[in-house]
């Protein structure tokens, strides 16, 4: 048990470790361009290079995390990261930048772990608040971007470099020692769990949120500080600062993102973050002043963060039997949108001279998010609706005005014997007995008109043309304009509770 609670700490600390690595390269970018110079579309190659294998590889960590445990992948990531820091600490060119930045990326594919295994742990109703904890791990790039360039200003780039080893091998072992042991483990084919899960349109949708909550948060942490130096004229350490008052507003947000998801409807949380961002990103294209892009970049970090924290409350949500693979597909997506802003922005600037059009890219991205918030809100809905129907203990049939079966539930066929194909778009004088005469129809129409209600004993026809008495429940269901849309008819089957 005791070994169970550290999983959240040391895996959120791992967490931090990994992505204080992952930032190397673009926090120390204006030291290194000193020594090795980068024209502006090769900076932004070589700060971007780190997303791609930390997007992908996390794929392959979520299932790893559920096949091998959190305890193993750490460590090996962790022992693995020892190779790349070393490398760029006696890097001479744009060539070994690039080499030794993909390798790095492994630091920002560790987040898949925490998240594929943490959930174990706890209750679904916490999910979203403890992925928010964990996610809040990402502080690690608020803590590089803040001292890796004053550091640099006093023992060089290469020393602040091999510095991060430190970090990286401390924490290797002690998620060797740490780390559970006896984790719950998932060993499921790979293609197994894909083909279970890649036609599902709620992955891709989740995917879409993350890529732009989580893309935009990474790309203008990639982005800002050479960005804030070149554009704005500010010192290497105060675009730092700038930028570590980025990173860690949106991290503090993430946990509180979480718990927003837990306690409220995730929907309403991430419509109101997708509106916030299409309008900070409009702010971001046509306002080239300092404290009005201070503001667009606030308000990117506070709804980016709030966003990060409520997405991982939908995974589990709905996928807690491929948590691994789908974590790892939506983290991966994530990573990406951090990969390509910073290039799309460095190649709309060469052309145009502003960076207006890709913030405009980003505020299109959000509001397409929004539409499709409110489509799977809706949507939810409706499900939700036909479970109700389905699962209510009592036969249900609903009609239209002109008294077509429209819906029936598992409850009708049981007591019938017709299924559903055999009684939607037919009348229910299907399972007319014969026993009653025009007038006790009459009557029963009589009292919905005038009522909005008709009930009482009635003697049906099961398909097998036996006879059975039901209690029988019909209800108007009319819209705000007093119109009848449905009726619904209730009903249980008096024949069994009579021989029993």
């Amino acid at each position: 048990m005791k070994t169970q609670k550290l999983q959240l700490p040391l895996q959120t600390s791992s967490l931090v470790v990994g992505f204080m690595v992952w930032v190397i390269l673009s926090s120390l970018m204006s030291s290194i361009k000193q020594d090795i110079p980068l024209t502006d579309n090769q900076t932004a190659m070589v700060t971007a290079v780190p997303v791609i294998l930390g997007s992908l590889l996390r794929i392959l960590l979520g299932y790893w995390t559920n096949k091998f445990g959190a305890r193993w992948l750490f460590f090996l990531g962790f022992v693995i990261l020892i190779l790349p820091i070393f490398y760029i600490s006696i890097a001479d060119s744009m060539f070994d930048l690039i080499l030794g930045g993909l390798l790095l990326g492994i630091g920002g594919a560790l987040f898949s772990i925490g998240v594929t295994s943490l959930p174990k742990y706890y209750p679904k109703e916490r999910h979203g608040f403890v992925n928010g904890i964990y996610g809040a791990g990402n502080i690690g790039t608020a803590i590089t971007s803040f001292a890796a360039p004053a550091l640099a200003i006093s023992i060089g780039w290469q020393s602040t470099v091999r510095l991060f080893l430190i970090p990286v091998i401390l924490f290797a072992l002690l998620n060797f020692l740490l780390g559970d042991r006896n984790e719950p483990k998932v060993n499921k084919p790979l293609s197994e769990q894909i083909k279970s899960v890649y036609k599902n349109e709620k992955l891709w949708f989740i995917s879409l949120f993350y890529f732009v909550t989580f893309g935009s948060f990474v790309a203008f942490t990639v982005y800002l500080p050479n960005f804030l130096v070149t554009h704005f004229g500010l010192s290497s350490v105060d675009a730092g600062l700038r930028t570590a008052g980025f990173i860690t507003l949106a991290t503090l947000l993430r946990p509180v993102g979480g718990w927003l998801g837990d306690k409220f409807n995730p929907y309403l949380i991430l419509f109101i973050v997708f509106n916030v961002i299409t309008f900070a990103g409009v702010l971001l294209a046509f306002t080239p002043d300092i404290v009005l892009y201070t503001i667009g970049c606030l308000l990117i970090s506070i709804f980016a963060g709030i966003g990060n924290g409520t997405i991982f409350k939908l995974v589990p949500y709905y996928f807690s039997k491929q948590a691994g693979i789908v974590n790892g597909i939506v983290s991966a997506m994530g990573g990406l949108g951090g990969f390509f802003p910073p290039i799309v922005l460095s190649i709309v600037f060469g052309m145009t001279g502003h960076y207006a059009i890709g913030f405009m890219s980003l505020a299109m991205f959000a509001l397409l998010s929004s539409v499709f918030v409110v489509w799977m809100f809706y949507t939810e809905r409706i499900q939700l609706e036909a479970k109700l129907i389905e699962n209510v203990a009592q036969g249900m049939m609903v009609t239209n005005p002109k008294g077509i079966i429209q819906k029936v539930n598992h409850a009708f066929t049981t007591v019938t014997g017709f299924e559903p194909n055999e009684a939607i778009g037919k009348s229910p004088s299907i399972l007319r007995s014969g026993k009653h005469d025009a007038a006790f129809y009459e009557q029963m129409w009589d009292s919905i008109r005038s009522k909005g209600f008709w009930q009482g004993e009635i003697w049906n026809r099961r398909k097998n043309k036996e006879l059975y008495r039901e209690w029988l429940t019909i209800s108007e269901v009319k819209n705000e304009a007093g119109e009848v849309k449905y009726y619904v008819g209730l009903f249980n089957d008096l024949t069994e509770k009579q021989e029993t």
